[in-house]
């Protein structure tokens, strides 16, 4: 009761006491809460590609230490032909295909245009390589995709701007000078952390793009995505297509490999050791912050004594142990704590509703 009743009669000083614990205790929770938000949302970037993918390419995504970008610029991109071999040979794939970015491009429809849509040419089986969530309409069929058929999907975001309250299929958009016809639009995905989203692709079949572009060239930076089958490890996945490429390279047991296999893991592994420093970072930012808090409270307390001495003599005097003037300033120091700390949680809690 008198620790609480000095509360009550120093509201100034307790608000001031309470503030700062607030702050650390807000600090060190928000902190930590954006930093496993962050981590969070780069991860579920990360699990788009595939978490049983192997991506076939020219250049590593990572490199342990020294990254010798001289040697990987001579290495050759995937071809075709690599693509080709690799599905007949494989006996641990669910799903293999090849794929090409083209530069973005802009999109028109009547008097509607879209800027900076990215345009894919893939092989048929891409919507087993990646999960392909369609809105509306359907994928390419097994004959469009071997006969090039002018036809493609569309991301949401193209749909919208081109085709404002109304639908796409069945349209004709002239991508690449050629006119094509709009079979599906992809679910809207919003843009992540890596930039990986549908809402502004034009995905056409490879071979329809063969038509009008050397597929194979490496500014459109080829690569072949490989999916294993249910139940068989990546690793093993990964060691059946360094053993393939490696033959169809015809590469001797002494020659390094002259290409790269590229897995969702390695960005797993480089953002662990990332968030291990950020995690440190932001531990000693949270524990500076309550200490200063702590010191603020250890500070007005000592103030406090000071103050109240002629009070603490008076209760002496009336036969008061020293326990009992101890317990008075302790019991109040742990109410602004707790106070403060709870004020922080809830504080922290208002924050995540916006």
């Amino acid at each position: 009761m008198f620790a609480l009743d000095a509360l009550r009669q120093n509201r100034l000083r307790t608000l001031l006491s309470l503030l700062g614990v607030t702050i650390g205790i807000f600090t060190i929770i928000a902190v930590y809460s954006g930093v496993d938000t962050l981590r969070d949302n780069l991860q579920k970037s990360v699990n788009k590609l595939g978490s049983n993918s192997v991506y076939v390419e020219k250049w590593p995504w990572v490199s342990d230490g020294e990254y010798p970008w001289w040697k990987f610029m001579q290495r050759p991109v995937p071809k075709l032909r690599d693509f080709n071999e690799l599905r007949q040979r494989s006996q641990t794939t669910g799903g293999i295909s090849y794929e090409i970015g083209i530069d973005a491009r802009t999109i028109k429809y009547g008097s509607n245009t879209v800027d900076g849509a990215e345009v894919n040419a893939v092989t048929h089986e891409h919507d087993k390589t990646w999960n392909v969530d369609l809105q509306d309409g359907r994928y390419f069929t097994e004959l469009e995709s071997q006969n090039g058929a002018p036809v493609g999907i569309i991301g949401n975001d193209i749909a919208e701007n081109l085709f404002p309250g109304g639908t796409g299929l069945g349209k004709k958009i002239k991508v690449m000078g050629r006119y094509i016809s709009i079979i599906g639009v992809f679910a809207k995905e919003g843009t992540d952390m890596l930039g990986i989203s549908a809402d502004k692709q034009v995905l056409i079949p490879l071979n329809f793009a063969r038509n009008i572009i050397d597929v194979q060239a490496e500014r459109y930076r080829p690569s072949i995505i490989v999916r294993g089958k249910d139940g068989i490890p990546v690793e093993e996945v990964k060691g059946e297509m360094r053993g393939l490429m490696r033959s169809i390279h015809s590469l001797r047991p002494n020659q390094d490999d002259n290409f790269a296999l590229n897995e969702s893991t390695m960005l797993t592994a480089q953002l662990d050791q990332v968030f291990v420093i950020i995690n440190l970072a932001g531990g000693i930012i949270g524990i500076f912050s309550v200490l200063v808090g702590g010191f603020g409270i250890a500070n007005i307390m000592f103030v406090s004594v000071k103050e109240r001495t002629n009070i603490i003599g008076i209760q002496k005097s009336l036969g008061a142990k020293n326990y009992f003037i101890l317990l008075q300033f302790l019991i109040e120091s742990i109410l602004l704590c707790l106070m403060g700390g709870l004020i922080g949680l809830a504080v922290v809690y208002g924050g995540t509703l916006y």
